[in-house]
């Protein structure tokens, strides 16, 4: 049996215009176009040769955008066998080698198994499920970033309280629907 899927489009890089598919799975919520641009612009000066993670993967849009815009390396994690599969199919169709996956289901017990420190974290998990506060004081515990590391959060609109480490500061922050959005640096 076929399975489902989308498209999204990178914005912006070497890959600008290029489609990707992703898994029609109803846990996978693409950034919006929208929001990466804004994204995108926030860490423009930042970006170029930058070690990443997206922890959520899920589509691959932030860590895929990462890459376009210069990033030099992406490590995307996710607990679907099938996103993690169709992730490798897209970074085939780009191209690139600069990626690594991880099918993983994150946990607070979780050790560090990364082989980098990052400087950019995408840090977009499900909505509705507390994993803000448990994600963001894992990265800290298992020294998984670099100093100056900037930290982007997705996360639900309601969501007034971002619950994350003393040491990290918000540098730019909107809301656009249901959608709160915030870049962080540590």
């Amino acid at each position: 049996m076929a399975v489902a899927t989308n498209q999204l489009r990178i914005i912006g890089g070497k890959w600008r215009n290029r489609k990707i598919t992703f898994s029609a799975n109803v846990e996978i919520r693409p950034t919006p176009n929208r929001i990466r641009e804004t994204l995108f612009n926030w860490l423009a000066p930042h970006i170029e040769g930058a070690i990443c993670l997206d922890l959520f993967a899920g589509s691959g849009a932030l860590g895929f955008e990462a890459l376009s815009r210069g990033a030099r390396h992406v490590t995307m994690v996710d607990k679907s066998p099938e996103v993690i599969k169709t992730l490798k199919k897209n970074a085939v169709i780009l191209g690139t080698e600069n990626i690594d996956f991880f099918c993983v289901k994150f946990t607070p017990k979780l050790k560090n198994f990364f082989i980098h420190k990052f400087n950019i974290v995408f840090l977009d998990p499900p909505f509705y499920k507390n994993l803000i506060g448990l994600c963001s004081q894992w990265l800290e515990q298992q020294n998984c970033l670099a100093n100056g590391a900037f930290i982007y959060i997705e996360a639900e609109s309601s969501l007034k309280d971002l619950q994350v480490p003393k040491n990290w500061k918000i540098h730019r922050s909107k809301v656009a629907g249901q959608v709160r959005y915030s870049l962080l640096y540590r």
